[in-house]
């Protein structure tokens, strides 16, 4: 949950609550003004003269608790409350009770009873607060505790994965890195025949190429993620951007007998985009696509609707594999095993069209005659 709908929860909560102490307030002041009070006074048949003017109950329960709380101290005192504290909250309160009980032995025992029932009032009156606050505060807690469990688990699934990307890291770099210190060794030891000498420069160039590949790809993935880096947007046409990045590997997809199938249109479509950024996109998704598709299969490039189309014919995806894709070193099994990618380039291009604001799809149930397509929402 965000700032912002963390902020909204707690307000409608809030505004909750506050209803619902109202409603309880006013079910108890209707409780005590058509029940209590009318019992109470048969009881003591007394006779109130006078009440506050806001007929507020809590200040009738107030003044009534000074009341008889001033009927138990010295006389001076007595009139200073009843006539000094009452009128400070209201007009004064005059009560003239006729029970035999109230003037008898047993007077003040009643008043210490009046008291004590004008206490449990008061709580009570103030109980909906109480259990309102209270209310709140659960829900406060609950929510940043839960908040603070889906922080740990992000912390976790986070250092996982930078658990899994160091070791990929490691595993990439390792392996070309041995082939070259193993094939160089020989070289130097004079232990390769000479008619076998230029393959073994060959692979040791090749192994170089693709670690500097790697480093490369990987500087780019932590250059996106690191703060302060912004995006050089400036308007440009799409339509342009993909048949320059189509002619680029125009001779790639020639050698491989794929049939490159274009539907662009020819009248500009202007974006407000960095334009060697997206064209960096672009060229990944045509790249997997030559590198993934079938030979003397089918790729279709299309720019509809501000929305761009990269599909082939090759295998399908596993969908389990699917769901982690445009993640760092997200690579399937025959990707692994093979001079496949590094599996940084769709994490790569995915974060890029992210800070375009936009969003990159995989859809692995594409349009006919083709098995999957790659789709950038700009």
């Amino acid at each position: 949950m965000n700032k912002k709908a963390l902020k909204w929860y707690l307000i409608q909560r809030f505004l909750i609550i506050m209803l619902a102490i109202y409603v309880s307030g006013e079910m108890i002041s209707l409780l005590y003004r058509r029940v209590l009070f009318p019992l109470l006074g048969m009881v003591l048949d007394y006779q109130q003269v006078q009440i506050t003017g806001s007929g507020n109950i809590f200040v009738f329960i107030i003044q009534m608790l000074l009341y008889f709380v001033a009927e138990l101290l010295p006389h001076g005192a007595a009139e200073w409350i009843q006539y000094g504290l009452t009128r400070g909250m209201g007009d004064a309160l005059q009560i003239h009770i006729n029970s035999p009980l109230y003037s008898g032995r047993w007077g003040i025992l009643l008043r210490i009873l009046l008291i004590m029932v004008f206490l449990f009032l008061l709580g009570f009156s103030l109980l909906p607060y109480v259990a309102g606050a209270l209310w709140y505060y659960k829900i406060v807690t609950v929510k940043v505790n839960e908040l603070l469990e889906e922080e740990k688990e992000h912390q976790l699934t986070y250092e996982r994965k930078r658990n899994l990307l160091l070791s990929d890291i490691a595993h990439d770099i390792k392996t070309p890195i041995t082939t070259i210190c193993g094939y160089s060794k020989a070289l130097a030891e004079g232990m390769v025949q000479e008619e076998k000498q230029q393959t073994y420069l060959d692979t040791i160039y090749t192994k170089s190429l693709r670690m500097d590949e790697l480093v490369t790809l990987l500087f780019e993935y932590v250059k996106l993620g690191s703060e302060g880096y912004v995006l050089n947007r400036q308007p440009a046409d799409l339509a342009e951007l993909l048949r320059e990045n189509v002619a680029v590997l125009y001779e790639e997809f020639e050698d491989k007998e794929m049939e490159l199938l274009l539907d662009i249109p020819e009248q500009p479509v202007m974006y407000e985009m960095d334009r060697l950024q997206m064209g960096r996109v672009i060229s990944n998704l045509l790249t997997n696509a030559l590198r993934y598709g079938r030979e003397g299969g089918r790729v279709l490039v299309r720019l509809q609707e501000e929305v761009i189309t990269v599909a082939d014919d090759g295998e399908q995806i596993d969908p389990e594999f699917a769901e982690h894709i445009f993640e760092p070193f997200a690579r399937g099994d025959k990707a692994r095993t093979t001079n496949g990618g590094t599996g940084l380039g769709l994490g790569i291009a995915s974060q890029i069209v992210k800070m375009h604001g936009g969003r990159l799809e995989l859809d692995c149930q594409a349009e006919e005659g083709y098995t999957k397509a790659f789709r950038i929402y700009v």
